[in-house]
C-alpha cells in the first residue's frame, strides 16, 4: 500500500514538475518588448495626430520616433499630454521622451535635455481670405491673434505691441476661432499653418507675411537622464545614414530634407 502510494504522488510530481517546465518554456519564447513612452500633444498635423479613422497616433514626430525606437530595440508607446503638461510630465517620469515639434530653447534646455535637431522650422501667419490688413508680423500690433498655449508662437506674439493674445489647447481650436471671426490671425509653426490649409483651410484663410524665427526641433528627454539622449542622438544619426529619415520626411512634406 505504501508503496502504491509513493509511486502515485511521484507520478504527480512529475505531471507538475512538466506543466510548470511547458508554462516556462512559453513565457521566455515571448519575451515582453521594453517600452519608450514619448509624450505628444496629438492635436499638431503633420507632426502628430490622431487618424480619425483608425484612432492610431500618426504623423512625423511619430514616425521618425517609431523608427529611432526600432535602432533602439523599443517599442515606442505615444501619451497624447497637452502641451504645456509635457515638461512636467517628463520631470515626473510619466513620460521617457518628448517628440512634440518642441522648439530648442535656451528656456527649456534648463529643464530637460534636447537631442540633436530632426527638424528646421519658423513662425507664420494665417488669416482669413478677405483679410488685407495685416500682411506682415508688423501689422499684428492691435490685433486678437489666435495661438496656441505653451507654443514658442505664443510667446513671440506675447512681445507684440498691444497685441491681444488668445491662447487654447490645440492648434485646431485657434483655426476655429479665426473661422469663427474670434480672433483675426493665428500665429503658428509654418508646416502646421501649410498643413491646416491644405487640408482645406484654404476656403476660408490663406499665408501672409515672412518667416519669423527659424527654430529647430528637439526630442526632450529628463534633466538627469544623459544615456537616453546619447542613445536617441545615436539612433537619429543612423537612421540618418540609413535613408530612413529621408524617407519619412518626404513622406509627410513632399519634399527632400534640405
Amino acid at each position: 500500500m505504501l508503496k502504491r502510494w509513493m509511486a502515485f504522488a511521484s507520478l504527480i510530481l512529475l505531471v507538475l514538475t512538466l506543466s510548470l517546465a511547458g508554462c516556462g518554456g512559453n513565457q521566455s519564447a515571448q519575451p515582453a518588448a521594453k517600452v519608450l513612452k514619448v509624450g505628444a500633444e496629438a492635436t499638431f498635423p503633420p507632426f502628430e495626430f490622431q487618424d480619425e479613422k483608425s484612432k492610431e497616433y500618426a504623423g512625423f514626430d511619430v514616425d521618425i520616433m517609431k523608427a529611432i525606437g526600432k535602432q533602439m530595440g523599443l517599442e515606442v508607446q505615444i501619451v497624447n499630454t497637452g502641451f504645456d503638461g509635457l515638461i512636467p510630465a517628463l520631470e515626473g517620469s510619466q513620460i521617457d521622451a518628448i517628440a512634440s515639434a518642441m522648439t530648442i530653447t535656451d528656456e527649456r534646455a534648463k529643464r530637460v535635455n534636447f537631442s540633436k535637431p530632426y527638424y528646421k522650422s519658423g513662425l507664420s501667419i494665417v488669416v482669413k481670405s478677405d483679410n488685407v490688413t495685416i500682411n506682415n508680423f508688423k501689422e499684428l500690433e492691435g490685433k486678437r491673434i489666435a495661438v496656441q498655449i505653451g507654443t514658442t508662437g505664443a510667446e513671440a506674439v506675447k512681445k507684440i505691441k498691444d497685441a491681444k493674445v488668445r491662447e487654447y489647447n490645440s492648434a485646431s481650436e485657434a483655426y476655429l476661432e479665426l473661422k469663427a471671426g474670434g480672433a483675426d490671425a493665428v500665429v503658428n509653426d509654418l508646416p502646421v499653418n501649410e498643413y491646416y490649409l491644405a487640408k482645406g483651410g484654404s476656403k476660408d484663410a490663406k499665408l501672409v507675411g515672412e518667416i519669423l524665427n527659424a527654430e529647430e526641433y528637439g526630442i526632450a528627454v529628463a534633466k538627469k537622464n544623459t544615456e537616453l539622449a546619447g542613445k536617441i542622438n545615436k539612433a537619429l544619426d543612423e537612421i540618418k545614414q540609413n535613408g530612413e529619415y529621408a524617407r519619412i520626411y518626404e513622406q509627410w512634406f513632399g519634399k527632400k530634407p534640405q
